[in-house]
C-alpha cells in the first residue's frame, strides 16, 4: 500500500491564529486559558476556559465571508484549512479534483448556537437563518461548496476521538486506493450546550487544568480547528515532507459510556495495535502527546495503559494544558503539534504540573527540550470508550 504523508498543516487557537504562532506559543511554554471574554454564559467568572479572543464577526471579516449566517465552527474550519491548504500547494483543480476528499470532524457544529436552535425548534413563524447549520455535516457542506470539492465528502463524530477518527480515515481512503488525496481535521467552538453538558458531569476544572498531577480535578473546555494535507506519495513531487502517517487504530473497550476501564483496555489496545500497523515496536516512540485531559478517571488509565505498553514510559505531554480540550479538534490540533515536534525535532512543556499521581507515577515534560525524535503516538479517547491512536 502507499505511505501517505503530510504537505499541509494549519490550526487556531486560544495560542495562535498560524501554525508558527502555535509553534512559539508552545515552546515558550504560554497558557491559553482564561476567562471568558467573547462568550456569554453563567461560568464565564467562574471556570477556566481556551477561548479564542477573535470575534466571529472578525473572522467573516479576516475570510472575506459575506453570509452572515455561517456559524463561527464554520469560520474556524475555513481558517484553519486554508492555511494547511496554502502549506501544501495545492492548486484549485487538485482540491477540486474527483481524488481528494475532505474528511472533517466536529461534535458541536450548528448547535454552538444553542439560543438559536433552542428558539427554532420552539418557533411557528419562519425560522432563523440558520435552520440549515445545526447538523453535524453543515461546515464540510460549507468547506465543499467554498472550495468545490468533488470527491468523498464525509463528517466523524465520535466525540472527543472525532478528529483522530477523520485523520485514520483519511489515511485509510489514500491506503486503499480511494482517493489520491485527503483534507483532514475538526472544529469545535466553545457552546452552551457542551458547557452545561460538561458542567452537569462534574468534570470542569475552576482552575488551569493539571494533566497527569495528584491534584488535578478537572478539564477546561476550550476551542479551536486545525487541518492536515495528507498526499499519495508518489503524487508529492519536490514538495516538503512535514511527516508521515505510519500507524493507527480504533478500538472500543465498550466499558461506560463517558469512562475509561480500570485497566485501560481500550487505550492499551489502540496503541498496540498503532504500532503494529506502522510495524515500530514501543521503544521506537520518542514522544507520546497524551489525551491528558486532567480528569481523575482520564489520567490515571492513560498511565497505566502507557505502563502495560512500554517498559519504560517515553516522554509525554498533554497539549491540552495548553489551550484545554477543544473536544472534535483535539485530536487534529495534537496531531499539528506532533508534526511540529518531528520537524524541529523538539519538546513542548505541559503545563500546570507538580505533584505526580501516585508513589513511582510517571511525570509529563515540564520544560522546552531539544531532543532527537523519529516516531511521535498521539492519542485521543472520546465518550463510548472510543481510542484512537
Amino acid at each position: 500500500m502507499p505511505s501517505v504523508m503530510i504537505t499541509g498543516i494549519g490550526a487556531i487557537s486560544p495560542l495562535g491564529n498560524t501554525v508558527d504562532e502555535h509553534r512559539e506559543a508552545f515552546a515558550q511554554g504560554k497558557s491559553g486559558l482564561s476567562r471568558l471574554e467573547m462568550f456569554t454564559t453563567r461560568y464565564a467568572d467562574l471556570l477556566y476556559f481556551g477561548e479564542i479572543k477573535t470575534s466571529s464577526d472578525a473572522l467573516r471579516s479576516i475570510l472575506g465571508v459575506s453570509e452572515k449566517n455561517v456559524t463561527r465552527n464554520s469560520l474556524l474550519a475555513l481558517h484553519a484549512m486554508q492555511e494547511a491548504l496554502q502549506m501544501s500547494g495545492l492548486e484549485p483543480q487538485q482540491i477540486a479534483a474527483s481524488g481528494t476528499a475532505l474528511i472533517g470532524a466536529n461534535t458541536t457544529a450548528g448547535i454552538c448556537l444553542t439560543d438559536e436552535l433552542y428558539h427554532d425548534a420552539n418557533r411557528d413563524t419562519n425560522p432563523s437563518a440558520y435552520i440549515n447549520d445545526y447538523d453535524a455535516g453543515s461546515i464540510n457542506i460549507f468547506l465543499q461548496r467554498i472550495f468545490n470539492i468533488k470527491g468523498v465528502v464525509n463528517t466523524i463524530n465520535t466525540a472527543c476521538s472525532s478528529s483522530a477518527n477523520a485523520i485514520a480515515y483519511g489515511t485509510r481512503l489514500i491506503k486503499s486506493g480511494m482517493a489520491d488525496r485527503a483534507i483532514v481535521g475538526g472544529v469545535d467552538s466553545l457552546a452552551k450546550f457542551t458547557i452545561n453538558g460538561f458542567n452537569a458531569l462534574g468534570i470542569l476544572s475552576s482552575e488551569k487544568c493539571r494533566p497527569f498531577d495528584k491534584n488535578r480535578n478537572g478539564l477546561n473546555l476550550g476551542e479551536g480547528a486545525a487541518f492536515l494535507i495528507l498526499e499519495r506519495e508518489d503524487l508529492t513531487g519536490n514538495k516538503k515532507i512535514l511527516a508521515e502517517v505510519t500507524g493507527y487504530a480504533n478500538t472500543n473497550d465498550a466499558y461506560h459510556p463517558s469512562s475509561l476501564s480500570p485497566q485501560g483496555n481500550g487505550p492499551y489496545l489502540a496503541m498496540k495495535t498503532a504500532l503494529e500497523t506502522a510495524g515500530l515496536k514501543p521503544y521506537d516512540i520518542g514522544y507520546i502527546n497524551t489525551h491528558g485531559t486532567g480528569t481523575e478517571n482520564n489520567d490515571e488509565v492513560e498511565a497505566i495503559a502507557m505502563g502495560r505498553l512500554f517498559e519504560k514510559i517515553p516522554a509525554f505531554g498533554s497539549s491540552k494544558s495548553s489551550i484545554g480540550h477543544t473536544l472534535g479538534a483535539a485530536g487534529a490540533i495534537e496531531a499539528v503539534v506532533s508534526v511540529l515536534n518531528l520537524m524541529y525535532q523538539e519538546i513542548f512543556p505541559s503545563l500546570n504540573f507538580d505533584t505526580p499521581m501516585y508513589e513511582q507515577a510517571p511525570a509529563p515534560a515540564t520544560h522546552h527540550q531539544k531532543v532527537e525524535i523519529a516516531h511521535i503516538m498521539s492519542n485521543s479517547f472520546g465518550f463510548g470508550a472510543i481510542a484512537v491512536h
